[in-house]
């Protein structure tokens, strides 16, 4: 084990499997003590968008593939504390949906009291659906946005009070590639991502003179949710395929496992990583790409107001030289 967080105390929400489960590992790894999270105890795994009437249109080889995997997903915030007690760290587990706003607050509150601070966060937890944007119901829009980012503010709300006080803290949300669009049908996912980046941007400058970091992190991970990904296309009609061309995002087997970036978020939640505030990393196997920040590439000015004809007139050769759109390819 290493040292680079001792006595630091970290909260991982979604930490039952995947993503948080390797990164609450990883941070344990390094001292911190961490309380893991995830909404319920698992009973019945099963995955967010096969439902029991989509997997009846599974062939029997799929379905015998889907059960084999299923397995290897089994876990809960209290599996992962004891991997980690087992491995010699301090953890504890604490069952509840970041999303209720009171709920969140007995999470902060159960953390603090357990180890004594709160100093850390990572925010993993997350939901998703496909649908083109004509089939998405309130439902399901409200289901992905009230996780990310509503649920991520929850907790961030209640927690940087104690931050303040001690003058530290990091604090570390997930999003996904998906927050930049792409060939996706799941218009509501993209929202909420898009939502924490900005979240993340504004609480970087906002909480900076508090020594309290703000960053995000978009994975591409071979997780339960992977499953999901590799065979939705295969029980839905065409016009409901979670991509545009039809064509898988990564296959399962090409996917990587989350355990080699997460020492990457343990590095974010350290000292060293002090000055590194308001940025957005993509984190993909050993792969650690860093998004630009938003700037201006094209502009035009007239003092005197637009009309409609002017700007005919002066767009193509200031606003929109070299333009190309979003679906337009290099």
């Amino acid at each position: 084990m290493g040292n680079h967080l001792s006595g630091k105390v970290a909260l991982v929400t979604g930490s039952g499997q995947g993503i948080g489960r390797a990164i609450a590992l990883a941070l344990a790894a390094e001292g911190a003590k961490v309380i893991t999270n995830n909404r319920s105890p698992v009973k019945v795994n099963v995955t967010n968008q096969l439902d029991e009437a989509r997997l009846a249109r599974l062939t029997p080889e799929q379905l015998d593939w889907y059960n084999k995997e299923i397995e290897k997903y089994s876990g809960d915030a209290e599996t992962t504390a004891a991997a980690i007690r087992a491995a010699g760290g301090e953890a504890t587990a604490f069952f509840g949906d970041l999303s209720d706003f009171n709920m969140a607050k007995k999470m902060v509150d159960f953390t603090v009291d357990t180890y004594g601070s709160i100093d850390i966060i990572v925010n993993v937890a997350g939901a998703f659906g496909f649908a083109p944007v004509e089939k998405i119901t309130e439902e399901l829009w409200d289901r992905v946005t009230t996780v990310k980012p509503k649920g991520f503010f929850n907790i961030i709300h209640h927690a940087v009070p104690y931050m303040k006080k001690k003058g530290w803290g990091r604090i570390i949300n997930c999003a996904s590639p998906a927050w930049t669009g792409g060939d996706l049908r799941q218009c509501e996912y993209c929202a909420a991502n898009a939502g924490v980046v900005g979240m993340t941007w504004g609480l970087a400058t906002e909480l900076a003179e508090n020594n309290i970091t703000c960053n995000v992190f978009a994975p591409a991970a071979k997780t339960r949710a992977s499953i999901d990904m590799e065979l939705f296309d295969k029980v839905v009609e065409a016009d409901e395929h979670a991509t545009k061309s039809g064509k898988p995002f990564l296959k399962y087997d090409d996917t990587q496992p989350p355990e080699p970036f997460a020492p990457f978020i343990a590095y974010l939640a350290s000292d060293a990583a002090a000055h590194v505030t308001g940025s957005v990393f993509m984190t993909m196997g050993g792969f650690i790409g860093r998004w630009a920040n938003p700037a201006f590439e094209a502009t035009m000015f007239n003092a005197d107001g637009w009309t409609v004809d002017k700007v005919i007139e002066t767009a193509p050769t200031t606003l929109f030289k070299d333009y190309k759109n979003i679906n337009q390819k290099d």
